[in-house]
Order: structure tokens, then sequence, then C-alpha cells
């Protein structure tokens, strides 16, 4: 093999090596792009077996995730819970009301606490135990 076979051999190597290397590049950029996971929509086949069917959330469970924080320090001058003082004017305007400012939000309190996932019975029946903390 002379001098010149032999450049050649090594050029036409380095330019398959390149070529492998842009391949492996363009891959890497094209995994660093995607998207980490998938959106599902209720009614698509990817959506079935989620949280919905776990049933509801016990009112302890909701109180200890999405109201403890506000209702346990009195943030934003919510009523304590175990304050029955705090409650009585609310319970006052009627259970119906307490019910609705729960579930659609009042003042500094957002919808449901912001338990989004939480159906209106669920806010219902936490309005209930933090009451029956109350008495």
């Amino acid at each position: 093999m002379n001098f010149r076979n032999f450049s050649l051999l090594l050029v036409l190597t380095a330019l398959s090596l390149s070529a492998i290397s842009q391949t492996a590049r363009e891959q890497q950029i094209a995994d660093r792009l995607s998207p980490i996971g998938e959106s599902c929509m209720v009614g698509d086949e990817c959506a079935a077996g989620g949280a919905a069917e776990a049933g509801p959330m016990d009112p302890e469970t909701v109180y200890n995730t999405y109201c403890m924080a506000c209702h346990t320090t009195g943030a934003a001058g919510a009523p304590l819970i175990g304050a029955a003082a705090d409650w009585e004017p609310r319970i006052a305007q009627g259970m119906d009301t307490l019910y609705s400012n729960a579930i659609n939000g009042i003042g500094m309190m957002p919808a449901k606490g912001m338990c989004m996932d939480c159906s209106d019975e669920e806010i219902e029946s936490t309005i209930d135990y933090i009451l029956s903390q109350s008495e």
C-alpha cells in the first residue's frame, strides 16, 4: 500500500467517523428536545386508571393536605380549627353559605382551598370535619 492509498483510506475513515459522530449528536439533541411525558385528556385511553378511580379522599386527608396551613395558623384571617368562636359567625350565615364559600372561595381563601381535584362533596365533608374539631 503506497502513501497515497493510505492517505485516501485515512481521509475516508475520518469522514465516516465524522458522519457517525454527527448522527449521534443529532440524536442527542432530539432526545433532549423530546417531551418528558405525555398529556392525557379525560376519555383518552392513557387517562384510564387515574386518580379519579381511587375514590374520594377522606376529610382528614383533605384538611391535612390543603387546609391545615391556613386553618392552624390563622393566615389571612382564616378561622382556626378548634376555635368554635371563629366559626360561629360563619355558621350563623347558614351551612349552605359556608359550603358555597369553601367551594367557590371567599376573601383570601381560594376556591376549594386549592384542592382542584376535590369534589364539592369532599369539600363539604372537610368543612364538617373542621367543625367537628371546633366543638
